[in-house]
């Protein structure tokens, strides 16, 4: 008889999960209360990153002079922008449920529960539950935006990602609260489309999280700067009221006061205020308590790096296990693949020491690696040397010469320690780095492989020549 899986939750990590247990040979049940692909196909990376094309397209077409292209009076219709958006959404879900059906996967519409041991259950509406029993269960529920603790969302003023996600018109002004990776993205699709931007972080630094490094956080904080972003940095929200006009937000210092804070006003007022401060997980209600499966005190499931929560053969993916792992839909993905494969007795563990992170601002912000902080915490001698985009023939072809790439590498041995790249395509060109830090690979591997010219690859060339001492163009 099959192995019995039940998979909670369809976005990336579930339905992946399901894929490969299928292919393993188990008898897959996938539930899923909203529309499959989860918060990354339809609240997140793929309807985001729609947005913000149609703002980069809307920001070359505004100096498409530069090259020799005379356009007149262009303007963004959000209405034509959303309705483009839905489709592509509706025709993605529709492909993951085809892919489903093509495994044999048995597809719940309706909220998951565990109901007991070995026991989900299945609530479609005001209906009478289904029961669907298991003999592993895979946990992918995922995560919700997170709230300010005194001002609730209403969609209209106080937008949550889900909501800036789903604007049928681009805000005069807007204050983003939160300088992470959501609120940095939102801040430059904004403010190519139009906004008037103010971004608001409670720590030293946009991008305070421990994967960006610190001076490349520096780089991209300048160029937003020179796209008109007021970034506003050791700021918390002390007050929101809603005006007339808008919002009128109190806006309390940290630490300080530095020059910046000196410049910035302690009173901002917005036609909307964007919140991006994090995610809670949707555990609660979940059942897990029957069970006896852990959680953190915030709700996060724990689970080990085989993805095995504290109760053999039930295991956790994605966002549910929260920001001690890289809440990132690759990641989801993969560990689906790995709690897949360990549910049907196949050995195999999370490797999360080479994860490329993508930041999808304008320019663009890609790593994978060790940060410099990090390798001089672990006692490495690191060279670390940077190149210039403008130091590339293509990049001045495309008109995009910002940003730059840093290379780290171990001073004695030459041994890649990690890349991070803020500049045109960094999304892109972060797969190489990846692939050679998985690898083991050392700075002179890279500088032997011929990369094509013209091309933006040419700078992992030339950074590797660098680090090696040397260069060919400067």
């Amino acid at each position: 008889m099959a192995v019995r899986i039940v998979v909670i939750g369809a976005g990336p990590g579930g339905y992946i999960a399901a894929v490969r247990a299928a292919q393993l040979g188990a008898e897959v049940t996938v539930i899923e209360r909203d529309k499959a692909g989860g918060t990354c196909l339809n609240r997140g990376c793929i309807p985001s990153k729609m947005i913000k094309h149609t703002a980069q397209m809307f920001e070359d077409m505004q100096r498409s002079g530069q090259f020799g292209i005379e356009i007149k009076d262009a303007r963004v219709d959000m209405k034509l922008v959303q309705d483009r958006k839905e489709k592509l959404l509706e025709n993605q879900a529709a492909g993951i449920l085809k892919l489903l059906k093509h495994h044999k996967i048995r597809h719940l519409k309706g909220r998951g529960f565990v109901k007991g041991p070995n026991l989900a259950e299945v609530v479609q509406g005001d209906q009478t539950g289904i029961e669907v029993p298991w003999d592993r269960l895979i946990i992918a529920t995922g995560s919700e935006p997170m709230p300010l603790s005194s001002f609730s969302f209403d969609g209209k003023r106080i937008l949550s990602s889900t909501d800036a996600l789903n604007l049928q018109q681009v805000p005069e002004s807007v204050l983003i609260v939160g300088a992470g990776a959501i609120g940095c993205e939102f801040a430059c699709m904004l403010s190519a489309l139009g906004s008037r931007v103010t971004l608001v972080e409670a720590m030293d630094r946009i991008l305070p999280g421990p994967h960006v490094d610190a001076d490349m956080c520096a780089v991209l904080q300048r160029e937003m700067k020179k796209r008109k972003i007021q970034i506003l940095v050791n700021r918390i929200i002390e007050a929101i009221e809603k005006i007339p006009q808008g919002v009128r937000a109190s806006i309390g210092t940290l630490a300080g006061p530095g020059p910046e804070e000196k410049r910035s006003a302690p009173m901002v007022e917005v036609q909307t205020v964007l919140v991006c401060i994090g995610r809670r997980p949707l555990s609660a209600g979940l059942g897990l308590e029957k069970i006896g499966v852990r959680t953190d005190e915030k709700g996060w499931i724990l689970a080990d790096d085989r993805m095995q929560t504290s109760v053999p053969g039930v295991y956790a993916i994605g966002d549910a296990l929260g920001p001690r792992r890289p809440m990132l839909a690759h990641v989801a993905s993969t560990e689906g693949i790995t709690a897949a494969q360990n549910a049907m007795g196949t050995q195999g563990v999370m490797n999360y020491d080479v994860i490329p992170g993508v930041i999808y601002t304008m320019p663009e912000a890609a790593h994978a690696g060790l940060t410099e902080s990090q390798a001089r915490e672990k006692g490495v001698e690191v060279r670390s040397e940077t190149v210039l985009f403008r130091s590339l023939g293509m990049a001045h072809a495309l008109g995009t010469i910002e940003g730059q790439i840093k290379m780290l590498s171990d001073a004695r041995t030459g041994k890649l320690l990690g890349v991070h790249i803020v500049g045109p395509h960094a999304s892109d060109l972060i797969a190489e780095g990846a692939l050679a830090l998985r690898l083991g690979s050392s700075v002179k591997d890279l500088a032997g492989t011929v990369h094509a010219h013209p091309s933006l690859s040419e700078i992992m060339l030339e950074a590797s020549l660098k680090s090696l001492g040397k260069p060919l163009h400067g």
